[in-house]
This record gives structure tokens, C-alpha cells and sequence, in this order.
């Protein structure tokens, strides 16, 4: 026998006694597991920026993390835990040593620390952060119920379940996906026509042509330029302390107009960013850069225009930033970043791109184009075409009557004169003004010259009328940009150029780095962030909460993505498919991940209470934007008027004023103007419409990427108690009479469709047939109260109406215009 068999044969008796193998431990991934940790607890103090860096310790990259110490001992020693003061730091309970130490306030969990300790003990890998690395196509996961998913999502969102051992939920009903589709794509409820057509179609493809019109209807550029203008921080006045108002409502429309026609968003963001400087730009082109003349302009007396000139680029490259790559960039103002690798001399650089255009903080709002206000191309045609004929004619007649003026100087009687003009006769030598004065009576004195000039004055002051005038971008002479030490602009550093982050890809050799190289490199292939966070936003749009949760915050700080393979297949399709986002969404909505019902088991609530792993349909509540409208809407009171200038709604009376400025009362704008879309609300920042506000809708004074919901009593006092819901209730009340049926029941049965699409059940029309009765019996002993709560504030009850009724069926308008179900979508 070999030397070396009775030696195996031991080994393998000894491998036999000692049970069965040790599975392999789970390797330890820097970007899953570690890089959050050392980002949250180590980073303040460790991380990328030098000048608050504690003990020359860099533990964001690998480099720094393995160099030497001054005490001779090392961070990390790939491998031994024993020997790395990382692990005996986070490890220990000794107050003098643990870190990071009790005065930070971030301690690490003993799970951290373990997880550390591993991470070290298998080589302590690095890897680029996620996000900074180009997304890669994945290949599109197999599946077991195969029959369940309608496209590439479902199988990575079913994939994920399976892992989970959890199953998705049933689809949802035909009334509940049709409303939520409705919604999430119009921001709006199916009229009942829709609902009809849609719940009788009993053809293959009902739900995706359901989708194509919706997704063809003008008010899908409605709804989705809101989220849009929260990114654009836009409103109707300028800011700080007075806040006058702003005409900006162009840009507005632009979004409303480029989302309609579904304009690519790769050309969405060039000519938001640069279309001034396009080859031969269009006006629409001009306008479409109001996106970065939203910032903020401080007329107050006394201040520094340069100061809030400088402070309007500074947001530039905040919002930049943060729209496009989900970056904070404003954190390297006043000192390099300290999470992610950007520096503050890259910060200025960025801020040199920005820092040529001819705006200056003026109260003007220059430069400005001009455009023609929406409904009036005709009048302005009309009003134009005559004031040119206007001109030659009196053109014309200026230059016949002064042809006549000098024989009129020789002959004219003084003593008939004014005595003003008389002395301008007698004068031996005029001056340039006391000609122009002299002229000016003299071409008085023709009937037929006053009568062509008054003309052209009032058609002058009508096309003025007809027109508005919008901010926009225009690139002026290059300034000097420097470093501006604690971000103050009075201190300046270090004198810097145009550039761009050196994390991210360079931009093409030899391109001017000028904005619209700026916007070009924002939608390159090769740019890691772009395509993630817009369709992280998209997602986030239809179900409640983005891949990427943090979808302002895609560095180190931000969550990881909680379906990273599902982000990158999307975001690689985005721009594989030339970034059409009616593509996008019409993919996302065929889902079958997006038409599951949205109930919720016990089980699920509380393993996903987020729906983070996606095993039932979103369920969230509406924006305050959408409920208004949503009200509006199904009283048939909603104008269906595109485009604009702001209207004023009702609104409480504060008897406040801005600083310095007008008061932030206003009066409500007449007819139909009163029932616009919330879209179409002044939005004045030192004070935005108060019930969209209690609903989260924010200032609009800087880049808001992500409205957080909340749940107040405030905002049930707004749908219950607020002139516009009241008049709303009213008004379904109304409808409800008009055309809801003969019966009380039949009533019940219409008024709950208008609002929830689908029918009540037996015990929820008995509840509201019950509350109509005891409604109407109560205020038939009150008949002036009724008749408060039938007219006040919508107007007189139609003839032919009893008021009575009317009352009692706006209690039931509102009970159903303040339905859980009804402010939330299913």
C-alpha cells in the first residue's frame, strides 16, 4: 500500500466523525453591505474631504484605507482582522477608543461591526459605488410562472418574490386598474363614457389600447408636467423677501406642450439646459431655458445684484445636478463633498459652464422673449395685420403734413395759438426738444394725422395685450469664476475653468465646455446616472416609492436600489429606445407587476409594509394637485382650458402682505378661470396655494426632486371644510339630480361611479341611501341652512331643483368626495 493512502483514509475517517461540511460563508459585497456603514458612521470624518479628514485616515477608497498610519498600525490589513485597527475600533465598548466616538451621534450596531469584521477577514474588496459605474444590460431572468409576466419586468420582480418565497397578487379588478391607470397617466378619474367603453370591451388588447389613449390625451401633459415643475422649481413670482410676480407661465407650457408630443428626453434636457444655443434655435427652443430662470431675483432695495446673481448660478449647479444624476452636488459649495468624490474646486468648475449667461438679477427679468398668449393667435394676426397698414398709412400722412410746416411757421396767427407754441414761433433758434414739441402740435392740427396716430397707439397697446413676454437664457460675454472659499462669492480662491466631475466620463475632446456640452454629456450613453434616475423617477411616479427610494440621492448617502438588475435593464431600455418616455411608461404600466390588486394581507403588511418587493399593486394617496382636480372633475365644474396665464382660485383671506411687497390675498379669478387645474394655480412662493401645501406640495424655492406624504387632520378639515371642495360637492349634488336616475338608490349608485368608477356594494349604498334620508330629514328643519349648504358658494339651485334635496345630497357629495378610497388610488 502507498505511504499515502492510510493518510487519506484518516483524513477522511476524521471528516466522516466530524459531521457534515460547513457551508462556504457568504461573501461580503462592498456596495450591498459595507459601503452604507462606512458612508454613514465613517465618512463626516474619513472620507473624501482633506480638509476636516481626522488622522490622514481615507476610508473611501481603498489607497487610503490600507496606508500606513502615523502610529506605525494600519486601518485595515487585508485578511486579519486582528491586525486592523478598523475592527478593534468599531469593536471595542471603550469610550476613549470605540469609533466613531459617542460625541458623533452615529454609533455602530453590533451587526455593523460584524459585518466589518468580515468584509476585512475576506481581503476588504473595494468597488466603484453602484452608480457611478455604467449601467450594463442584464439578461432577462428565467422564470417558474412563466404565464404570469406580460414583459421583461415581471421577470425580475417575480424572480425577486420567488427568492423572497412570496407570490404575487391576483390582478386587479377592471373598474380599480382603469381608475389607477387613469390617474397615474392623466391625473385625473375615467369620465363614465370611458369607463364604459372600457368595461364592455371584451376584445384582446382592451387594457393596452386603454393605455394608448391615455397616453394621446392633452391631459397627459398635464399631469406629468407637475412633478416636473416641483424639479424646476417653478412659480409665478420671483422670491425672497417682496416676491413679486414673475410671467413665466410660457415655460410652463413648453413642459406641458413637449411632454404632449412626447418629446424625447434626451432633446427634453438639451433644450431646457442649452436650446439658446441650438444651430438657429426656435422661439419654442428660447423658452424652453425658463427652466433655469426660475431661480430666485432679490429687488429688495439695498441688496447686491452680483450676490444674488451669483447665488441664482449656484442653484444652477444644485438643481443640475440633482434633477439629472441624483447627486448632491450642493454639498461641495463650502468644501469637497464629504461622501461622494467631488470636490469644490469641481463644484466652481461646474459653476464656470453657468456663469456666463446675461441675466443679472435685475427686476426686469431680462433677457425675454416674446410670445403670443394661447387662444389669441387669431386676434393677434388681425391686430397685427392692421397696425402694419396702420403704419404705412400714417407714415404716409407724417410725411405730407410735415412737408406743409414750414409754410404753416411763416403764415400761422400767434394770437390763436397756446401760448406755449406761440413762444416757439417766436424763438429765433430751437432747441432738438423744443422742435420735436413744435412738430408734435403742428401734426395735432390734421385731423386725418391724429386719427392714424390714435390708432396705432390703441392697436400698439392692444398686440402689447395679446402678448407676454418670458424669461430665458442667453449666453453672454465669459466671465471670471474662482473658488469661492465657505462658499462665500466675496472670497475668492483658486481662479478655475469650465469642467466637469472627474468620477464621472469626460466629455468629447476638443467640445467647448459650455452648457449646451454640459447638457449633451448629461445624456450621453456613457454617463452612469442619467437614465437610472429618470426612470427611477417614473417608477417612483406609479408606485409610491422609487427602485432607488432616495431618488434625490443616488451617492454614497442614498439607499441602494432594492431591484438593482430591474434598474439597469430599464434604464439600458430607456435609452436603447431613444428615450421615449410614453414607451417607458406604456411599458410600465402593461405590467403585470403594475395591474395586481393592491390589497394588502396581513402577511405582506407586515413582511414589505413599503411594497418594496413589489408582491401587490401601489397603493398610495393622490397629490394634493390631484385631489383638487379630481373634486372639480367629477362635479362637472373642471375647465378643460389648455395652457395660459396663472389663475387665482378661491383661497382663505389672510389680510397678509410680503415684506416689502403686495399682498398675498388675491381675488378669484372670473368664470372658468375659477375651475382650471391645480397646474394652473399662481404659485407665489412666500405663499403657494394653502390646501396644495397641506397636501406637501412644496415652495418651489429651490429643486424639490421628492414630496414626502404625510397624514394631518389638516388636510381632512381641507376636503371637508374648503370653498372649493364644498362647491365641488355642490356641484355633484346637482349631477347627481340631473342625471343620476329616478330613485334615491339609482342616485347613490351614479354619484359613487363618478367618483370610484366602480359600484357600491349592497351595504355601501344602504349606508349612503340611509345618510341621504337623515340628511334631508335634519335639514328640513333648518330650510335656511339647507339652503346655505344647496347654493353657497356655487350659486342659485336650477330651476326645476329642490333645495332641499340639494343639501342632503351634498352631504353625500361629500362624504364621497372624502373617502379613503377616493383620495388615494387602488
Amino acid at each position: 500500500m502507498p505511504a499515502t493512502l492510510p493518510l487519506l483514509a484518516a483524513l477522511v475517517v476524521a471528516s466522516a466523525s466530524a459531521g457534515p461540511a460547513k457551508a462556504p460563508e457568504k461573501p461580503i459585497d462592498f456596495n450591498r453591505d459595507v459601503r452604507h456603514i462606512l458612508a454613514g458612521k465613517c465618512f463626516a470624518c474619513h472620507g473624501p474631504d482633506d480638509k476636516v479628514r481626522k488622522a490622514s485616515l481615507r476610508l473611501d477608497v481603498r489607497a487610503g484605507a490600507l496606508k500606513p498610519l502615523r502610529s506605525g498600525s494600519s486601518a485595515i490589513v487585508p485578511g486579519n482582522a486582528t491586525k486592523s485597527e478598523l475592527v478593534a475600533r468599531t469593536s471595542t465598548d471603550e469610550p476613549s477608543s470605540v469609533m466613531p466616538p459617542p460625541r458623533f451621534g452615529k454609533s455602530l450596531t453590533k451587526q455593523e461591526a460584524a459585518i466589518l469584521k468580515k468584509w476585512v477577514e475576506q481581503g476588504a474588496p473595494y468597488a466603484t459605488h453602484w452608480s457611478y459605474r455604467p449601467p450594463e444590460r442584464p439578461g432577462v431572468p428565467a422564470v417558474r410562472a412563466a404565464s404570469w409576466a406580460r414583459n421583461p419586468i415581471d421577470q425580475f420582480i417575480l424572480t425577486r418574490l420567488d427568492k423572497e418565497g412570496l407570490a404575487p397578487t391576483p390582478p386587479a379588478d377592471r373598474p380599480a386598474i382603469l381608475r389607477r391607470l387613469a390617474i397615474d397617466l392623466t391625473g385625473l378619474p375615467p369620465t363614465l363614457e370611458e369607463a364604459h367603453r372600457f368595461l364592455n370591451d371584451k376584445r384582446p388588447g382592451a387594457y393596452e389600447r386603454l393605455v394608448d389613449r391615455l397616453l394621446a390625451s392633452p391631459r397627459y401633459g398635464e399631469r406629468w408636467a407637475q412633478p416636473w415643475l416641483d424639479l424646476a422649481r417653478y412659480a409665478d413670482s420671483q422670491g425672497y423677501a417682496n416676491d413679486p410676480n414673475r410671467t413665466i407661465w410660457p415655460y410652463r407650457d413648453w413642459v406641458i406642450g413637449a411632454l404632449n408630443r412626447n418629446l424625447p428626453y434626451d432633446q427634453f434636457t438639451v433644450e431646457q439646459l442649452a436650446g439658446d444655443l441650438l444651430p438657429k434655435p426656435t422661439t419654442a427652443q428660447r423658452i424652453a431655458t425658463g427652466f433655469h430662470r426660475n431661480t430666485l431675483t432679490n429687488t429688495e432695495g439695498g441688496t447686491s445684484a452680483e450676490e444674488f446673481r451669483s447665488a441664482a448660478v449656484v442653484d444652477r449647479v444644485n438643481t443640475t445636478m440633482q434633477v439629472w444624476m441624483g447627486t448632491t452636488m450642493a454639498c461641495a459649495q463650502c468644501h469637497n463633498h464629504k461622501y461622494d468624490p467631488l470636490s469644490q474646486k469641481e463644484y466652481f468648475q461646474l459653476y464656470a459652464i453657468l456663469n456666463n449667461t446675461e441675466d443679472n438679477n435685475s427686476g426686469s427679468d431680462a433677457p425675454v422673449v416674446s410670445v403670443i398668449a394661447p387662444g389669441q393667435e387669431t386676434a393677434h394676426a388681425i391686430a397685427t395685420a392692421r397696425l402694419d397698414a396702420v403704419k404705412k398709412l400714417l407714415d404716409a400722412e407724417t410725411k405730407r403734413v410735415d412737408g406743409t410746416r414750414p409754410e404753416w411757421e411763416k403764415k400761422a396767427d400767434r394770437a390763436k395759438l397756446p401760448k406755449d407754441v406761440a413762444a416757439l414761433l417766436a424763438l429765433p433758434k430751437r432747441n432738438p426738444s423744443q422742435q420735436l414739441k413744435l412738430v408734435a402740435y403742428h401734426r395735432s392740427q390734421s385731423k386725418a394725422w391724429a386719427a392714424l396716430d390714435a390708432e396705432m397707439r390703441a392697436l400698439t397697446a392692444r398686440v402689447r395685450m395679446l402678448v407676454a413676454t418670458t424669461p430665458v437664457l442667453k449666453e453672454g460675454k465669459p466671465r471670471i469664476s474662482h473658488v469661492q472659499l465657505r462658499g462665500n462669492y466675496l472670497d475668492k480662491g483658486e481662479r478655475v475653468g469650465p469642467g466637469l466631475p472627474a468620477a464621472f466620463p469626460a466629455p468629447p475632446k476638443g467640445a467647448a465646455l459650455d452648457r449646451l456640452t454640459l447638457a449633451k454629456w448629461l445624456v450621453d450613453d456613457n454617463n452612469p446616472l442619467t437614465a437610472r434616475v429618470a426612470v427611477n423617477r417614473l417608477w417612483e411616479e406609479l408606485f409610491g416609492i422609487g427602485i432607488v427610494e432616495t431618488s434625490e440621492e443616488f451617492g454614497a448617502q442614498g439607499e441602494p436600489p432594492s431591484h438593482p438588475e430591474l434598474l439597469d435593464w430599464l434604464a439600458t431600455e430607456y435609452v436603447r429606445a431613444g428615450w421615449d418616455t410614453k414607451r417607458m411608461l406604456r411599458l410600465l404600466v402593461t405590467s403585470a407587476t403594475y395591474r395586481q390588486g393592491a390589497q394588502a394581507t396581513d402577511v405582506l403588511t407586515k413582511r414589505d409594509p413599503y411594497n418594496r418587493l413589489l408582491a401587490r399593486g401601489p397603493r398610495v394617496r393622490l397629490s394634493g394637485e390631484a385631489i383638487r382636480d379630481q373634486a372639480l372633475f367629477v362635479g362637472g365644474l373642471l375647465s378643460g382650458k389648455l395652457h395660459g396665464p396663472p389663475v387665482q382660485p378661491p383661497q382663505p383671506l389672510s389680510g397678509l402682505a410680503a415684506a416689502f411687497g403686495s399682498s398675498t390675498d388675491w381675488s378669484t379669478s372670473a368664470g372658468e378661470d375659477k375651475y382650471r387645474r391645480a397646474l394652473y394655480t399662481r404659485w407665489r412662493r412666500n405663499s403657494p396655494y394653502p390646501s396644495l401645501t397641506t397636501f406637501d406640495a412644496p415652495e418651489r424655492t429651490t429643486c424639490n426632486v421628492r414630496r414626502l406624504r404625510t397624514n394631518t387632520p389638516l388636510q381632512a378639515l381641507v376636503t371637508l371644510n374648503d370653498p372649493v371642495f364644498v362647491e365641488a360637492a355642490q356641484a355633484l349634488a346637482r349631477r347627481i339630480v340631473r342625471a343620476g336616475g329616478k330613485t334615491t338608490r339609482q342616485r347613490v349608485v351614479y354619484g359613487f361611479r363618478l367618483c370610484l368608477t366602480r359600484a357600491p356594494s349592497d351595504r355601501e349604498a344602504d349606508r349612503l341611501v340611509n345618510l341621504f334620508e337623515s340628511a334631508r330629514k335634519q335639514l328640513a328643519a333648518t330650510p335656511a341652512k339647507a339652503a346655505d349648504l344647496a347654493t353657497r358658494p356655487l350659486g342659485p339651485a336650477p330651476a326645476g331643483m329642490d333645495v332641499l334635496d340639494l343639501a342632503a345630497w351634498t352631504v353625500v357629495g361629500n362624504v364621497l368626495l372624502n373617502l379613503d378610497e377616493t383620495l388615494a388610488k387602488r
